[in-house]
């Protein structure tokens, strides 16, 4: 009946509307228990991914972990165009940078931050004249860039808990001195291995999960409880179908009732699902995404202890290409922009990086160097130091 029909008003007595029929299906005691949906990513900001990436990913703690603590231990060597400083303000200042962290604590933040964010920032806290007094890393979520009318930077606002303070940049003794890594895309923040590992770090977080609660099922796959009434009615009640999840729940899910029998009654039958090829597969995609994350942070997974990984011949070869190709990179760019930005407050022409012969990881390769320069009969010796990054002789030596 129509909603014209319904409303006429022609003294006929109004007829009841029948229910609509239902239809029996066959497939109609079969329950659709997954469907596939759209795929959920995590956001990508930087606290984000720093809880995801790195408090919530084995891999991901351990990648940044190695190649903070690797860079932050490697002697740093200070020295201008004509000597090596044993003792300067600028060396003293690293070896004590504030009252909490030493040099080797403080380089780890500075590197820890840069690899989970892109960036990274040291606050001079400058007397003066001369050197800096303290230096102090402050964390990367909590700056913000100021940039002027023309783009570059003019300051940098450090917001904590609804306060804001901000660093001036644009004198010639700046507060502030920001690493970043190279973004294509951004003109004031960097790119951060994180960001490029994203979506690695979410599957193998989501495999991590699926293994829980797999173990969670006691280990096994699923399956189906399919109910068959009288006559083959394929639906329960209300009541029938609360009262067989509550025994569900209770006393047939979790590990504590791994192996308990089911006891089913009339009309229940349940049908066990194995494992599909697909999850055969699933620790396999856990190492691939494994191997991924640990290529995009430049670390052997053979340092990892990830399986299956056959990149180099032996762990020491790994070791060394870990060095070479990653941490060496790595504080090299950073130690020469800290030694930078401390040129100007001293107003000396210094250069600060990593000492090389005391790698020993480089050893071999140091020493085969050595050998090669110091075996050059048509070098000088200044030549020779030149080559091997070293100052020229003090002319009053010996």
């Amino acid at each position: 009946m129509g909603v014209i029909d319904y409303f006429r008003r022609d003294g006929a007595a109004k007829t009841t509307v029948a229910a609509p029929e239902q239809k029996a299906s066959a497939t109609g005691k079969l329950v659709a228990y997954q469907s596939s949906g759209r795929v959920a990513w995590s956001p990508r900001d930087a606290v984000s991914l720093t809880r995801t990436g790195f408090t919530g990913n084995p891999v991901g703690y351990r990648a940044v972990k190695m190649i903070a603590e690797a860079a932050a231990a490697l002697p740093l060597i200070l020295q201008d165009r004509q000597r090596r400083y044993e003792e300067h303000p600028v060396l003293s200042l690293i070896r004590k940078p504030n009252q909490a962290q030493g040099r080797a604590e403080m380089f780890e933040a500075l590197y820890g931050h840069l690899l989970l964010t892109g960036n990274a920032y040291l606050e001079a806290v400058a007397a003066e004249e001369g050197a800096p007094v303290e230096l102090h890393v402050l964390r990367s979520d909590r700056m913000s860039l100021v940039p002027g009318d023309d783009g570059w930077p003019v300051a940098f606002d450090y917001n904590v808990n609804g306060s804001k303070h901000r660093f001036d940049v644009t004198g010639d003794r700046p507060a502030i001195c920001h690493m970043k890594s190279f973004h294509p895309q951004d003109d004031h923040y960097g790119l951060s291995p994180m960001q490029a590992a994203a979506q690695a770090l979410d599957v193998h977080n989501s495999a991590s999960r699926w293994s829980k609660a797999l173990l969670d099922n006691s280990a096994r796959p699923s399956g189906a409880i399919v109910y068959k009434g009288y006559e083959g009615e394929g639906s329960m009640t209300t009541e029938q179908y609360d009262r067989l999840v509550n025994e569900m729940e209770m006393h047939h899910q979790g590990a504590r009732n791994a192996g308990r029998p089911m006891l089913l009654e009339g009309g229940l039958d349940w049908k066990p699902m194995g494992f599909s090829p697909s999850d055969m597969e699933f620790q396999k995609t856990k190492e691939a995404a494994a191997r991924e994350i640990a290529l995009a942070f430049g670390v052997p997974p053979m340092l990892l202890g990830i399986q299956g990984d056959a990149t180099y011949a032996n762990y020491q070869e790994a070791h060394r290409a870990f060095f070479r190709l990653t941490v060496l990179p790595l504080a090299t760019r950073v130690t020469a922009s800290v030694g930078e930005w401390l040129e100007r407050f001293t107003g000396e022409d210094l250069m600060l990086g990593p000492d090389l012969d005391k790698v020993p990881a480089l050893a071999d390769e140091r020493d085969a160097q050595w050998r090669r320069v110091s075996e050059a009969s048509f070098l000088s010796e200044a030549e020779k130091r030149l080559m091997l990054g070293l100052p020229p002789l003090d002319p009053d030596h010996g």
